[in-house]
């Protein structure tokens, strides 16, 4: 099987991966729960760890020569060179309080790099596909087409984090220089400000406290849009990283933001 043909299947298993997801995560969406705690019998819980099982089920019957790793089940042949990173519910708390900013991400790394990445919002039927070395496809019923703007300077850019108290685990205080440099500062939105963002709809983004499952998928939808994603020193990503993440629209924005995150450390 050549290179080529082995990714389009990973790609297919992948699709497949998502449409389970969305089968299972949808109905639960509004369905109730307390916004204070995640219990066991909530419907988050519940359609993380539905939505898992099939997953794992479908990758056990297609590949299962691959190791997967799953935030509600843990890991499987984690010496695999092929690893899929799954995460059905990324954004608990849009869940729970009723936005339809969360998503599924689903994630393919090889030798410790990703390769493939899919982000899928069950509730608003959107999806990025992105794949190492390829354009990054994107689907939607509202409308948008993948690609970042490339011409932003940092005074007009749109700048994006998930919480406030996200980055009280920063480690250095630089991202006030930055946020307040951008043009605006939006909170809120999860992976899906990372989709927006390869729709050209968010030019920056800085985080902390990342998991490999939280940031894996969307490193090739990113680049895959013109975009450039690295650890805020300027580093590629790694699992055994400093669980910073910095997205930019396009590789001018993100020197710029890099050396301001750089600067007096």
């Amino acid at each position: 099987m050549s290179h080529q043909t082995k990714i389009d299947q990973f790609v297919d298993v992948a699709t497949m991966l998502a449409d389970t997801a969305r089968s299972v995560v949808r109905p639960w969406f509004r369905r109730g729960v307390d916004v204070d705690s995640k219990k066991d019998a909530s419907p988050v819980t519940i359609a993380d760890r539905s939505a898992e099982r099939v997953m794992r089920a479908i990758l056990a019957e297609r590949l299962p020569e691959h190791g997967v790793f799953g935030e509600e089940f843990g890991q499987e042949k984690a010496q695999a060179d092929y690893q899929w990173l799954l995460d059905p519910v990324d954004g608990t708390r849009a869940f729970v309080t009723g936005r339809p900013l969360f998503g599924t991400l689903i994630a393919l790394f090889y030798q410790g790099e990703p390769l493939l990445g899919v982000l899928d919002q069950p509730v608003l039927q959107e999806r990025w596909v992105g794949v190492k070395g390829r354009a990054t496809e994107f689907s939607s019923m509202l409308g948008g087409k993948a690609g970042t703007r490339q011409d932003v300077t940092l005074d007009r850019a749109e700048m994006s984090c998930t919480s406030p108290e996200m980055l009280e685990l920063a480690p250095h205080d630089n991202w006030k220089i930055l946020k307040q440099q951008a043009r605006r500062m939006t909170w809120g939105g999860d992976c899906y400000a990372y989709g927006l963002l390869a729709l050209g709809q968010i030019d920056l983004i800085a985080e902390c406290d990342m998991n490999p499952w939280d940031w894996g998928a969307l490193v090739p939808i990113v680049q895959g849009t013109g975009g450039v994603m690295t650890a805020w020193d300027g580093s590629p990503l790694r699992m055994d990283g400093d669980r910073t993440v910095l997205a930019a629209g396009s590789a001018s924005l993100h020197r710029e933001a890099v050396r301001i995150l750089g600067a007096g450390r």
